[in-house]
């Protein structure tokens, strides 16, 4: 069933600030609190699911979750289920440990060879050691901007006896400032007091991402659909969770910290795309890990809608 009241405070404060405010409502038509029906295949179809968290310090977490496709299922338009059994387990990720405190989540399934994105939020509950339950609370699709394709395939996929390494920091180091430069595509986890976790993609050409500092993050924000579920969280909640993913080498970066929005940027480089805002995030604390062994990602081709910067 459709929203009604889809927006809180700081989306209407964003979209009226913006001049998208038309926009904006046409848009956040297609909010509802259940998974169309067209939809229900396309889960059990995805090999990767982004999910967003809270930890118990109200830190944002972003995270990413591979398995075959059909680990994650919805068995009606209310409920998605996670097999567990069959997915490939980052013990380091604060996700696990975020559930136990915070129910409330986000999740992403984006299909990046075809561009097609499925954002449900809602509240999670362990059914046994393997499977959980997602009570659906907001669903809706997202266009395809901005996306780069890629083909990912999984292989071998079951639970090591032994954990992936992992290392935690405060300040970026070397390589993982060279892998931002680098990278065209993240995820960001961003929430509400009373309308909960959300978490979205972010992408555009390499070196998007400016990396001011060994603390500082700076981050266009290019024209979307109108609704800014992002920037409208940052704006009565700076804190904020970051996940960058390293294609070459399997590895994840987990930043969490706080984010500040800058409007009315002269952009003479053209790297706003003509938005003329960006938003920085400051770091807090990272946290670096190993993904899947048989994880291997082909590139395709990047978004038509990329800003070329001049």
């Amino acid at each position: 069933m459709r929203i009604e009241d889809p927006f809180h405070e700081g989306e209407l404060q964003v979209q009226e600030r913006a001049g998208e405010v038309e926009e904006g409502r046409r848009n956040g038509r297609v909010l509802a609190d259940s998974i169309m029906p067209g939809a229900l295949k396309f889960i059990s179809q995805q090999p990767m699911v982004v999910l967003g968290s809270v930890d118990d310090e109200r830190n944002l977490w972003a995270s990413v979750l591979f398995g075959p496709p059909g680990f994650v299922t919805a068995p009606n338009e209310r409920t998605v289920e996670f097999d567990l059994s069959d997915a490939s387990i980052n013990e380091h990720d604060p996700f696990w440990n975020n559930i136990q405190h915070n129910p409330r989540i986000a999740s992403l399934f984006l299909e990046l060879a075809t561009r097609r994105r499925l954002r449900i939020n809602g509240k999670i509950s362990r059914l046994s050691a393997d499977r959980l339950l997602l009570d659906v609370e907001v669903c809706y699709p997202n266009c395809p901007k901005y996306i780069q394709r890629r083909h990912i395939q999984l292989e071998n996929v079951k639970r090591s006896e032994n954990a992936p390494s992992a290392m935690d920091g405060e300040t970026l180091h070397r390589e993982q400032t060279a892998l931002i430069r680098a990278s065209d595509t993240f995820f960001v986890a961003s929430a509400h007091a009373e309308r909960g976790v959300d978490v979205s993609h972010r992408g555009g050409p390499p070196g998007f991402v400016e990396v001011v500092d060994e603390c500082t993050l700076r981050i266009p924000d290019y024209a979307g659909n109108g609704m800014f579920n992002t920037l409208g969280n940052l704006a009565v909640n700076p804190r904020a969770g970051l996940v960058f993913l390293d294609f070459e080498r399997n590895r994840t970066l987990q930043l969490t910290g706080s984010t500040e929005i800058l409007w009315d940027r002269e952009d003479t480089a053209g790297r706003t795309g003509g938005a003329q805002r960006v938003w920085d995030f400051r770091v807090n604390r990272w946290r670096e890990s190993e993904t899947h062994a048989g994880l291997r990602w082909e590139f395709l081709d990047y978004s038509p809608h990329n800003p070329t910067p001049s």
